[in-house]
């Protein structure tokens, strides 16, 4: 997908429809990173994702890093509804303010969710809001000791579970992942930045896409 305008700022409003038909193999991914740059007092920025997959179907949801970037703000919302039978695949990677400028978010506003049906049913819901100096608050050690970078990876199919084992040995420290059920895992990393983060993930997504991941995210 081209990236959006070159970047999202206050007052902006994009929307990404997609649908995977019944047994079609689809991979979705950015050309580049996203940019959310500073927006004038009283705008924000709005994303809204809906994706569908069909019967038999797969969809890989693997847009590349966002990046906010101070006084920036941002809401973004991802829903998907899955066949019964569908699989899906959904990294979001995050990365607070450009590292190598030295520039921390003490003045941002960013909410994110996450929310996930199958045959009408929830099968997941999250969400994240930071607000305000968030750079003081990715410190604490109960929220994210001092990382600046992170990504959730969702992925729902049948053998969901047999990936497991593999993503527990691969992350550091500073990830886990969870089996919710049967045929849904959910993992959440963090780094100290965007290279360490993608070191981390790439060969993750490797195992979930059977080799199949997206060039661009090994340039």
């Amino acid at each position: 997908m081209i990236n959006t305008a070159g970047g999202i700022t206050g007052g902006d409003r994009f929307s990404i429809a997609a649908e995977a038909g019944d047994a079609c193999d689809m991979t979705l991914t950015t050309q580049a990173a996203e940019r959310v740059y500073r927006a004038q007092p009283g705008q924000m920025g709005r994303m809204d994702t809906r994706l569908r997959v069909g019967s038999g179907a797969r969809l890989n949801w693997m847009p590349q890093e966002t990046i906010l970037y101070n006084h920036c703000a941002f809401q973004r919302r991802l829903t998907a509804d899955l066949a019964e039978d569908a699989e899906l695949l959904i990294v979001e990677p995050l990365v607070f303010g450009r590292v190598a400028m030295g520039e921390t978010l003490t003045q941002a506003h960013f909410c994110d969710r996450i929310d996930i049906r199958r045959s009408g049913q929830r099968l997941y819901y999250d969400a994240v809001k930071l607000d305000g100096d968030v750079t003081a608050r990715l410190a604490r050690p109960a929220v994210a000791n001092g990382a600046q970078s992170m990504a959730n990876v969702i992925f729902t199919a049948p053998d969901a579970e047999r990936h497991l084992a593999f993503i527990r040995d691969a992350l550091p420290k500073t990830g886990g992942v969870s089996l919710i059920g049967n045929d849904l895992l959910v993992m959440r990393l963090l780094a100290e930045d965007s290279f360490v983060l993608r070191k981390s993930l790439l060969p993750i997504l490797d195992r979930l896409t059977d080799n199949g991941l997206p060039l661009c995210w090994r340039l």
